[in-house]
């Protein structure tokens, strides 16, 4: 895994995929929805260097449900193509009932295939927004902060 560093909320490479067969349409192509699965993939490594995975968010009873979402293709890719995955989450688009992930989808460090972003309400586990500060949207904007000081 490599890293082009995170200073200024710059993306983080997080992830490296090869596109299966299984992933592309009858014209050899990614199909599009496939495109939401590698920003969950980005998210979820990306989320590892906080020291906290998804899984361990719930155990502390928060949630993110995705609550809006865009991808701009910009260029098509097909089977065993190698894909790298780049994740960021500027401390500006965290919020103390949400938080906003920007992603870059490369078939290599210079030829961005795909942009996009997923927005993600913070909810407790009987689905109830947090409307007011609380622990985890500060521990996360502290979370954040460091990464982006590297």
């Amino acid at each position: 895994m490599a890293d082009d560093g995170t200073k200024n909320g710059q993306f983080m490479q997080v992830y490296t995929l090869r596109v299966r067969y299984s992933e592309t349409d009858r014209m050899g192509i990614v199909y599009n929805g496939n495109y939401f699965t590698w920003f969950e993939i980005a998210r979820t490594e990306y989320c590892r260097h906080f020291g906290k995975s998804y899984r361990g968010w719930e155990a502390r009873g928060y949630f993110l449900p995705v609550v809006e979402s865009y991808c701009h293709y910009k260029f098509p890719v097909g089977y065993d193509d190698t894909v790298l995955l780049y994740c960021r989450a500027p401390a500006s688009q965290i919020k103390p009932h949400s938080i906003t992930f920007d992603y870059k989808l490369c078939m290599d460090t210079d030829s961005v295939i795909a942009e996009g972003w997923t927005k993600h309400a913070f909810v407790n586990s009987e689905g109830k927004v947090y409307r007011k500060d609380n622990d985890f949207y500060a521990w996360l904007l502290q979370e954040v902060e460091k990464l982006n000081s590297c």
